[in-house]
């Protein structure tokens, strides 16, 4: 199949057959070559070109996202060159579609989704469908902002710890203590300024617990059964892991130890010695929230069994509500502040 231009690129994607076609090649002035598949053809198809190569099949646990942004920069090196970029695949369909969008969301941040850059690049070549791995990523790409490194950021290194949880839950056990990410011990980004944040302490023994930084934000989905109310209040608050959770993750590590097994599924204890109380549960493979929502793996405290309230703003926060300081909470956490003083339901 021929290769076709993005619209209002000097862009081109097709599949890997279009290489044979010199004359088309030159009409549309390639000067570099993005190649998106581990199937290595001549060398002779390069010879014109300046290359750039990524190693991965077409399915949707391959690591396309750690490549994009040295795409997305070797594309950009083609086009301030004065020459045109073919970026390719087997078909022209999945793998090369990913890194064109990377790149047009790399270029309008604010202005383009995965979806609509997609949108656009079917104007022209509407075979175009990255499979539903790619698009998450895609997803992931531009929610940090299209940077160009994406290692280091913490959504990425995130979702690399999500996918060991879901191999090791795949392979019937738990993940290994030392591929776990606890949260408070990474390094953390400077708080905004106005930021007002929540502090979770244990309703028995008033520690605390976490705060806003831990918290993972789930929607509560809207369902016709009876089962699942649209506005029925979250009856747990999920939580990034944490270290003092270690105990009761991995009850049979010790202090200095990181291997042994451990359960998929059991109870958080507080982390008070003195008070031990349960404050929810934790399961590897994942819980349903009764608002509807699966959340995966799942680290859950009850309401009921801990204490949710504002801690004071920070200066010159004044009373600005979390929505507008861009603190997404869960549902069942952004209503006003209860009047049993529970702390239910604050933001």
């Amino acid at each position: 199949m021929a290769m076709n231009q993005i619209p209002g690129q000097n862009i081109y994607i097709g599949g890997i057959f279009c290489l044979k076609n010199k004359a088309a090649l030159d009409r549309a002035n390639i000067t570099h070559v993005v190649s998106v598949l581990r199937l290595a053809p001549s060398e002779n198809l390069f010879s014109d070109f300046k290359q750039h190569r990524i190693d991965i099949d077409d399915v949707d646990d391959e690591n396309l996202l750690e490549h994009l942004p040295a795409a997305v920069n070797f594309i950009q090196s083609g086009l301030d060159a004065g020459g045109s970029v073919l970026v390719h695949c087997a078909m022209g369909k999945s793998r090369s579609a990913t890194v064109c969008i990377a790149y047009m969301l790399h270029q309008q941040r604010s202005g383009l989704t995965p979806q609509s850059a997609l949108e656009v690049i079917r104007q022209s070549r509407p075979l175009c469908e990255p499979n539903d791995g790619f698009m998450e990523q895609l997803n992931l790409y531009h929610e940090m902002g299209c940077p160009d490194e994406v290692a280091d950021h913490p959504v990425y290194q995130r979702w690399l710890y999500r996918r060991e949880v879901e191999e090791s839950v795949a392979c019937g056990r738990a993940p290994e203590l030392k591929s776990v990410r606890f949260e408070d011990e990474q390094p953390q980004r400077p708080q905004e300024p106005t930021a007002q944040v929540v502090e979770i302490k244990c309703r028995k023994c008033r520690r605390g617990i976490a705060d806003s930084k831990y918290i993972i934000s789930h929607d509560q989905e809207k369902k016709e059964s009876n089962k699942y109310r649209s506005n029925q209040e979250c009856a747990h608050v999920f939580l990034h892991p944490m270290k003092w959770m270690r105990p009761s993750l991995f009850p049979e590590a010790g202090p200095n130890d990181y291997e042994g097994d451990a359960p998929l599924t059991g109870r958080l204890a507080c982390p008070n010695t003195s008070c031990g109380a349960n404050l929810g549960k934790f399961a590897w493979q994942g819980l349903q929230c009764n608002c509807g929502q699966w959340v995966v793996p799942a680290i859950g405290l009850a309401k009921a069994r801990v204490d949710i309230a504002n801690k004071a703003p920070v200066r010159g926060a004044g009373n600005l509500p979390p929505t507008a300081l861009g603190i997404r909470m869960p549902p069942g956490m952004r209503g006003p502040e209860s009047s049993d003083g529970s702390g239910r339901g604050n933001l």
